[in-house]
């Protein structure tokens, strides 16, 4: 557009030659150039009295007045290379389409995008481009592939808003720009009572379903390099996905995490992860002394918050070791909502947060932040939300409400333990003794001693009447005399 106004400085350029310059043989609606006339106007405008270049000549066209000067000594345009990849993931989110009859819906789908862009920023592993760039390519009919070479993103979100009557659909997709393979895809529907609130709403639900899905293509990016050509990154990846698809991988995680520290002793969360492992390790371990793995642990989580700063990921590990170990309670809590703070889409960080606040004999508001991580991240492997609910509701004492979810955790994970004892506890507490018996046998089959796992799990409750709760509960499943 600027090459053709330029072209024909002074003269009028009409609406039509304009949108058949840039949109050749398309059907593009005229909002479409008033937009990318407002972006060449704020361009223009880094110069002084730039803005004002561009006339407009209602109903008509518009005149470029700005002084032009020929350069006769340039025998060719110059051409950029295109930008190339940051060294972190990076993401483009594009102008959604208006598939409303109301083509006075614009605003309310721009500031959606305006809002999904404004979520996924603030993950802090993610390099994401600005509205300026991504809203160049609006009404634009575009190649994901060219989009990623041209802006230098590794993945591109597209979507589409369609409104009827008082109801609204939202549709994502996200895109590996490189191979144009389809990676998440997924709607949102929802009343349209308050525009604003919708927006936050459904941004903050695309980011929190984004966000494992691109660390998971991430996870299998790094999976098909070749080992030669790890880097402390790639390390780092690998552990990661270990430990998200089973506590038994802690070990195997934990040594490729070691070797990412060191390659990088300063890499926050490579330390948070391997903190993480050390508590498994302690937790699952049926050796009595676990003073060095819990040392090893509590240092590699110390390290980590040295080296944080607003990372929420790295804050929120470190800060669950610290407290499973034995630090302030309260103190931990402090950290995990900082790191909310950074990123309120943080799934993960809403599941610590929860479990902490299990711990601290706050059973009502952990459920209502392990739900917030299940509603973020549906999908996802974010730890185990059900179980710890189930838990929060045994504390409660609420045992009926506890059930349902301990049985769903436990057909997630069968090798899980905790469930194992918490449903024995609801059930005897209950009368449904036999029910309590069978719950124990599972639990006998796969760990070594019920009684120190048992211990163990709940010495990090600070509340000593929950500690009694759930050991009483788990003696007489077992028939035990109190």
């Amino acid at each position: 557009m600027l090459h053709i106004l330029v072209e024909r400085a002074g003269a009028l350029v009409s609406k039509d030659a304009l949108i058949e310059a840039a949109w050749p043989n398309l059907a593009v609606e005229e909002s479409n150039l008033t937009v990318q006339i407002a972006a060449l106007r704020r361009v223009l405008g880094e110069v002084p009295g730039g803005e004002s270049w561009i006339q407009t000549l209602p109903r008509r066209g518009y005149r470029f007045v700005g002084a032009v000067t020929k350069d006769t000594g340039r025998a060719h345009l110059e051409t950029h290379a295109p930008p190339s990849l940051p060294d972190k993931p990076s993401i483009a989110v594009l102008p959604f389409t208006n598939l409303s009859d109301d083509t006075n819906q614009e605003y309310f789908v721009d500031g959606m995008v305006e809002e999904i862009i404004t979520a996924l920023s603030r993950i802090r592993w993610l390099f994401v481009i600005a509205r300026n760039s991504s809203f160049t390519y609006k009404g634009q009919a575009v190649d994901v592939k060219q989009v990623g070479r041209e802006l230098g993103v590794r993945y591109v979100l597209e979507g589409s808003v369609r409104k009827s009557g008082n109801r609204v659909r939202i549709t994502g997709d996200l895109i590996d720009a490189a191979t144009g393979a389809h990676l998440w895809v997924d709607r949102f529907d929802s009343s349209l009572e308050d525009l604003f609130d919708l927006q936050e709403k459904v941004a903050s639900s695309v980011a929190g379903v984004i966000e494992p899905a691109l660390q998971a293509a991430e996870t299998t990016r790094s999976a098909n390099r070749p080992t030669a050509d790890l880097t402390a990154y790639d390390l780092y990846l690998r552990a990661y996905a270990m430990v998200l698809s089973s506590v038994r991988h802690a070990p195997e995680a934990l040594c490729l995490l070691e070797q990412a520290i060191a390659r990088d002793p300063c890499y926050g969360p490579a330390l948070a992860w391997a903190a993480i492992c050390c508590l498994r390790l302690v937790f699952d371990s049926g050796s009595e002394d676990q003073v060095p793995g819990s040392l090893k642990g509590i240092d590699f989580a110390r390290r980590a918050l040295e080296v944080a700063g607003d990372d929420p990921g790295t804050l929120a590990n470190a800060a669950q070791v610290l407290a499973y170990f034995g630090e302030d309670i309260g103190t931990m809590m402090t950290l995990v909502d900082r790191a909310l703070s950074f990123n309120p889409n943080y799934a993960r960080g809403w599941h610590i947060s929860g479990t902490l606040k299990m711990w601290a004999g706050q059973p009502d508001i952990a459920i209502e932040h392990m739900e917030i991580a299940l509603r973020l991240s549906p999908r996802a492997r974010i730890g185990q939300s059900l179980a710890a609910i189930g838990r929060a509701h045994l504390l409660a004492r609420r045992f009926e409400a506890a059930i349902p979810k301990l049985l769903l955790a436990i057909h997630e994970d069968p090798s899980f333990p905790n469930p194992l004892f918490s449903l024995a506890a609801c059930y005897a507490y209950m009368g449904r003794l036999d029910d309590a018996r069978e719950a124990l046998a599972r639990l006998r089959a796969i760990t070594s001693s019920v009684t120190s796992h048992v211990m163990r799990d709940i010495s990090h409750f600070r509340d000593p009447q929950h500690r009694e709760l759930l050991l009483t509960g788990v003696r007489l499943a077992a028939g035990e005399t109190i």
